[in-house]
């Protein structure tokens, strides 16, 4: 605003000025011009009488008080004669009167000085015979201008103390409902307060809209804050549905395959290598079983720094693994590439709960008289595990079981999310691939750094 008012300052002064230099040129033109004409045959035949006369006649006829004083001189730049005579005496150098002087369309007034001198030409018949010079009182447009300038910066300061405080009293009235939704903000405590709908203005403006959609934010918080108490809550039941699940899948599996091996005994009792082989496999199965019901106990975490995995286990799965293979009618491709030295730096009943899960899904999901593979391989930075089927691959919902770690919805089969925890909390990593008709699972788990103490 203070800036808009001196430009418009500046173009009203500037306005002014241009008016006031256009009068004073027409009348030092129109008193030059007179003179002129009258005093042209005497400053010819250097008649300084006529002279002296036409000056005061000039001066008596003239209006106001502009001109000061006038002196007429000859081609030689002599004094003919002047309204002051004292000041101006005859035949005295005129150059000392025409100092500082201007041609009649160069006067103005704006410089700021209270005389101005105008000097001109004396002509008859085009012949220049002398010059004229006077000088012009301006005090009067010199204060005009002033006033103008005082009377423009008063008005504006008046102005512009005018606007300011009307802006500020519109703005804090715009702001007070800001201010109202800050304070409520400010004393939320991170659980934001619905503003009472007394306190909000009854209008269509922007800032009412706001206040109301802040009303709803909160209830919107509110209403996600009970959603997320609730969804805790059933978290906890799901937890402990999975606990429960878990164990019963992980204890229900190898039971069938011990059961056998407790037949095996009581059909070959009298021979002594299939019951020592029976009586190995039921020990390690049990030591599986309790490994396994421990680490349930402990929070559905298994225990990896139990026992060492080794070629055995493989064989122990496979052995509890084949049943299945055989009820489905399935041809099973098994094949271990690595050696105890390599695999004993894994958990045994981690990688056998992958293993086996995996093959159980893989089971379930290839047709009848289909084919099921296991790979294990070595590699320089540790183990992959290979689960092979040609069943028709896994759902959206099994893939984000196994894959991802976004929460799933309840329901469905443990295996496929409980191989994703056990293979995320060895650093390993799980791929799925599905193309020619085949699915692949591939399980890359690192081999661990041992630190010596």
């Amino acid at each position: 605003m203070v800036l808009f008012g001196l430009v418009a300052s500046q173009q009203v002064l500037s306005t002014l000025g241009r008016l006031q230099d256009a009068r004073l040129r027409e009348y030092a033109r129109l008193h030059l011009d007179g003179l002129a004409v009258a005093l042209g045959p005497f400053v010819l035949h250097k008649d300084v009488w006529e002279v002296y006369d036409t000056l005061d006649r000039a001066r008596a006829n003239a209006s106001g008080e502009r001109i000061l004083f006038t002196v007429v001189a000859d081609e030689r730049g002599r004094v003919l004669a002047a309204t002051d005579p004292l000041r101006a005496p005859v035949d005295s150098a005129a150059a000392v009167y025409s100092d500082n002087s201007v041609p009649v369309d160069e006067v103005t007034s704006s410089k700021g000085t209270k005389v101005v001198r105008v000097a001109e030409p004396l002509s008859v018949q085009g012949r220049e015979v002398g010059q004229i010079m006077t000088e012009l009182d301006v005090t009067d447009l010199v204060d005009q201008r002033r006033t103008a300038t005082l009377a423009l910066l008063a008005g504006n300061a008046l102005a512009t103390l005018i606007l300011v405080v009307a802006g500020y009293a519109v703005v804090a009235r715009m702001l007070k409902p800001v201010e109202l939704l800050a304070r409520h903000m400010g004393e939320s405590g991170g659980a934001p307060q619905p503003i009472p709908e007394d306190s909000i203005p009854r209008s269509e403006s922007p800032l009412s809209k706001l206040l109301w959609n802040f009303n709803e934010m909160a209830g919107a918080i509110d209403a996600r804050a009970e959603a997320e108490r609730r969804l805790a809550e059933r978290e906890r039941f799901v937890s402990l549905g999975r606990l429960s699940s878990s164990l019963a899948h992980e204890i229900n599996n190898p039971l069938g395959g011990l059961l056998n091996a407790t037949d095996t005994i009581r059909t070959y009792s009298e021979r002594p290598d299939v019951v020592r082989k029976s009586a190995d496999l039921l020990d390690r199965g049990l030591r599986h079983l309790s490994e396994v019901s421990r680490a349930i106990l402990e929070e559905n975490r298994l225990d990896r720094s139990g026992q060492p995995l080794s070629q055995t286990d493989f064989d122990d799965l496979r052995l509890l693994f084949e049943p299945e293979t055989q009820r489905c009618r399935l041809e099973l491709g098994w094949t271990v590439d690595a050696g105890d030295e390599t695999l004993a730096g894994f958990p045994s009943a981690a990688v056998r709960q992958i293993a086996l899960n995996l093959l159980l899904n893989a089971a379930s999901a290839a047709p009848t008289g289909g084919k099921v593979a296991l790979s294990v391989q070595s590699r320089d930075d540790g183990l992959m595990l290979e689960v092979i089927d040609d069943g028709p691959g896994l759902s959206e919902t099994a893939r984000s079981r196994l894959l991802s770690p976004d929460p799933v919805a309840p329901g469905g089969g443990v295996g496929l999310r409980l191989v994703r925890d056990l293979v995320a909390g060895m650093g390993g990593a799980i791929t799925y691939d599905r193309s020619t008709g085949r699915t692949e699972i591939a399980v890359s788990l690192p081999r661990e750094e041992k630190t010596q103490c």
